[in-house]
């Protein structure tokens, strides 16, 4: 849905621009529509609240991954143990 109103914005692009500002890729006015629809949008707010929460959670989380090459080798090591 768009509106013929320049700063007003529909719930999905609310929440587009929300995910965008959380990645820091929001641009200025963006962050101004965002805000104005947050004033007035029940269910944006809500999505914000959640979406910084799991951002913030996801950040404390101090997640660790495998490197590629350690991947590769697990990857051979596991694929020799059911070639057997």
């Amino acid at each position: 849905m768009k509106t013929t109103n320049k700063l007003l914005v529909s719930c999905e692009e609310a929440k587009h621009i929300c995910d965008k500002n959380q990645y820091g890729e929001a641009s200025f006015i963006e962050i101004v529509k965002l805000n104005i629809r947050l004033v007035y949008c029940k269910v944006t707010r809500a999505y914000s609240k959640r979406n910084t929460k799991l951002t913030k959670t996801i950040n404390k989380s101090n997640i660790q991954t495998i490197d590629q090459p350690e991947k590769e080798i697990m990857k051979k090591k596991l694929q020799k143990e059911l070639s057997k």
